[in-house]
């Protein structure tokens, strides 16, 4: 989730540092994000609120459209952003391991930072930074919505709640998770407006991710594209068959709080109730000439909390990280069977807990299933700081998305273990700069 108000801050200390590397005065005018971050967007963004829609507070939810005349393709971006399921998630006393704009959403929102910067696809370009250009994506010119995140629900929930404190202290909290409500109405609505849409791309992150598969078979039907694609950032449904399976205790408790029952019937045919990760094999059977794709990171540590913190009492940073990397591996085999299904996952980048790969910037979600450490008599190769090799292909993110969207391509990139991110001059100096916003 990003924290506007460190934003501004951080991109200072960027243009500090740099412009002190540089020899030059740091000072010499007023500086804004814009003389840092080559990138964000600039779009003539449309507000559409829709009556009946709701954020957790009862206001009124909103969202964004940008539409390009000279083009038929159209990206959805779910924001992300946590999520909660009772008093202590919900209020906001868990700090992060709650849900995002639970006071709803301002009529400025879009002009700030986190819509401005925070997505990249939808953007159309990977930002530029000080010594690193800016690079057009395939999604460069297509028509943008915005899905902002207040309901807490990863866009699917379809309950009202009251939440009690169990301290008694504080009033009860009465609870929108019209995250579905919300989607569909938004979704009709497109559907309208955009009438003759060639390429769909559904994605998002974190919550977003989740919601990308759980909301993609309601979108397929409904703007019923020429070609579908989906794309999960960080927001894995991993499969959960039975009770011993480490996500098996957080789908329960969501499916109760959300009151998901009421959902699962709107869900593709081959999905399974009793296996929230069936939904993965469900849509790609549902449109086997689609493509869909997972996008992440083995060492997620922000995410994985939500998993398994609360549902696994006293267990720390290793053995969330170890389920975590358990539940992954089930994932990749479950998706891996399926030819309409690629996968692009790293292992850490020092940003976020390496937490979304396609969020602010794609420094460092590269994925090089061949990494390596130097030989010794490699170790004078070019760059000298890094002690990480890839002897084969390394897969840019920008590269992923050009072959996957334009191409039709299949990639099943995994990394083990390895610390090329930690050794990378670049991320060095930024990643703890872009670290520090998020």
């Amino acid at each position: 989730m990003i924290n506007t108000k460190h934003f501004s801050k951080v991109v200072g200390k960027a243009f500090l540092a740099t412009s002190m590397a540089l020899g030059l005065s740091p000072f010499a005018s007023g500086i804004g994000i814009e003389d840092i971050v080559d990138g964000g967007n600039n779009f003539a963004w449309e507000k559409v609120e829709i009556p009946g829609t709701k954020c957790s507070d009862g206001s009124q939810y909103k969202f964004w459209v940008h539409d390009n005349p000279n083009s038929n393709n159209i990206v959805l971006m779910y924001e992300g952003g946590g999520a909660c399921w009772d008093y202590e998630s919900c209020s906001g006393a868990l700090g992060l391991l709650g849900a995002a704009n639970m006071n709803g959403v301002a009529d400025s929102y879009i002009t700030e930072i986190k819509a401005k910067y925070v997505a990249p696809i939808m953007n159309g370009n990977d930002p530029g930074l000080p010594f690193r250009s800016k690079t057009n994506l395939a999604t460069n010119g297509w028509d943008a919505v915005y899905i902002p995140y207040c309901t807490g629900d990863v866009h699917v929930g379809n309950n009202v709640v009251t939440y009690s404190d169990p301290s008694g202290v504080n009033p009860p909290l009465n609870f929108y998770h019209y995250g579905y409500h919300n989607s569909v109405e938004t979704l009709d609505y497109l559907a309208e407006r955009f009438s003759n849409v060639d390429k769909m791309l559904l994605t998002g992150f974190s919550a977003g991710g989740v919601a990308s598969a759980a909301v993609y078979h309601e979108a397929r039907t409904r703007l019923n594209p020429n070609k579908g694609l989906m794309l999960n950032d960080s927001g894995p449904l991993f499969p959960a068959a039975d009770i011993s399976a480490n996500s098996r205790q957080l789908h329960e408790t969501i499916i109760q709080s959300w009151n998901m029952q009421s959902v699962f019937g709107n869900l593709p045919a081959g999905f399974d109730p009793d296996d929230m990760g069936s939904i993965n094999s469900a849509i790609a059977q549902a449109y086997p000439g689609d493509q869909f794709a997972y996008t992440g990171y083995s060492t997620d540590y922000n995410f994985s909390r939500f998993s398994y913190e609360r549902f696994f009492p006293g267990i720390g940073q290793a053995g969330i990280l170890a389920k975590w990397k358990e539940d992954e591996n089930a994932l990749i085999s479950q998706i891996a069977q399926m030819s309409n299904w690629s996968y692009h996952v790293a292992w850490n980048r020092p940003i976020n807990d390496s937490h979304c790969s396609t969020i602010i910037t794609f420094m460092g979600s590269h994925s090089c299933p061949s990494v390596r450490k130097k030989r010794w008599y490699e170790a004078f190769q070019w760059p000298w700081g890094q002690s990480w090799k890839c002897p084969g292909n390394m897969t840019s993110m920008d590269s992923f998305l050009s072959g996957w969207i334009n191409n039709g391509q299949r990639y099943n990139n995994i990394e083990p273990y390895n610390l090329y991110n930690q050794d990378d001059p670049g991320m060095e100096l930024y990643g703890p700069l872009i670290d520090d916003a998020i």
